[in-house]
């Protein structure tokens, strides 16, 4: 397959995932890299008019592409679209802002922070991208492309008057991403931003924050280490395939609003209350994750059991509501 086909191909949506040419560009690395620059370059010279084509596809394809590829020279590229509006990133990326993003910038930035701290500290920039951007700082500790300490020094940095700004997501995202990373040193300033109101506790609770960094660091490093969700994209197929958009006249992945036992995994968290210490003996969250010490590794990609749902698609739970406005929120 020529590389004008590969990228005729990935260019639109047409209710399928095109894995011939998906694995076409990936056998030719070299030829179609070129192609896929100038996409995400496109996109961020021309953000607006290619948002208008809602079956415009080509940049979600580039990017798992150029992050499997390991091509720093999107970086700039995945930068300067992670500070478009939310809104006009949300009609871009959709749900590759919240599913991926964070990975994918991981994956291109060969180990340089700058532009992810921009996105991070950027008041202007979607919430969403911002917290990408705070994972992706997680999986480049998780995957040994950046030192940890060197994340604890930044997040200190954010904390203590670097992150200016209000935004609750963020600042819960913030809090987050240090309790992943078993930054029990930073406790103190975590106490601190619940008191001053900055963190949203319906998104993290305190009393949840304290157990997960009682843990301990090898606690948290390990349970990092078994998290695909913190991996560097290595495989564009297994990251796509399973979308919910190419699986529509399935079954798998939906749930009848009418099927009392379909939502009974969704209702039985409706009253729970993260600051409740009586909710909290109730539900064990690290259920199944990995003892301290205890690393996997596998070289097999991962693969979701079913098709996700998306975050602009009705959510499962059968509200009525988008995924995002509502479980997924």
């Amino acid at each position: 397959m020529e590389t004008a086909e590969i990228v005729a191909r990935l260019r639109r949506f047409t209710g399928e995932f095109e894995r011939e040419a998906v694995e076409a560009a990936v056998a030719q690395q070299d030829e179609i890299v070129p192609a896929l620059l100038q996409i995400l370059e496109d996109v961020a010279e021309r953000p607006a008019e290619i948002a208008d084509d809602i079956d415009s596809m080509a940049q979600i394809y580039a990017m798992y592409l150029l992050a499997q590829f390991r091509e720093t020279g999107a970086y700039p590229l995945m930068v300067r679209i992670a500070l478009l509006p939310g809104d006009l990133l949300d009609e871009l990326l959709g749900d590759f802002v919240t599913e991926s993003l964070g990975q994918a910038v991981a994956s291109v930035c060969g180990g340089e922070v700058g532009g992810i701290q921009s996105i991070i500290e950027s008041a202007d920039a979607d919430e969403w991208a911002r917290s990408a951007a705070l994972g992706s700082l997680v999986t480049l500790v998780a995957a040994g492309v950046v030192p940890r300490h060197e994340v604890l020094s930044y997040f200190t940095s954010l904390f203590h008057g670097k992150l200016a700004d209000k935004n609750e997501v963020v600042w819960s995202d913030l809090v987050i991403s240090s309790t992943d990373l078993g930054f029990a040193q930073l406790l103190p300033e975590i106490e601190r931003a619940y008191q001053d109101d900055l963190v949203d506790p319906g998104i993290v609770g305190l009393r949840e924050v304290r157990r997960d960094l009682d843990q301990g660091e090898e606690w948290a490093l390990a349970r990092l280490a078994a998290d695909p969700r913190c991996h560097l994209i290595v495989d564009t197929v297994s990251e796509m395939e399973w979308w919910s958009c190419f699986h529509e006249d399935e079954e798998a992945g939906h749930h009848d609003a009418e099927d009392p036992d379909a939502l009974a995994g969704f209702s039985a968290m409706d009253d729970f209350d993260p600051e409740d210490e009586d909710d909290l003996d109730e539900f064990e969250p690290w259920v199944g994750l990995p003892e301290p010490g205890w690393i996997t590794s596998t070289s097999e990609p991962y693969r979701r059991p079913e098709p996700k749902v998306g975050r602009n698609e009705p959510c499962p739970c059968g509200s009525g509501k988008k995924y995002k406005k509502c479980c997924g929120s």
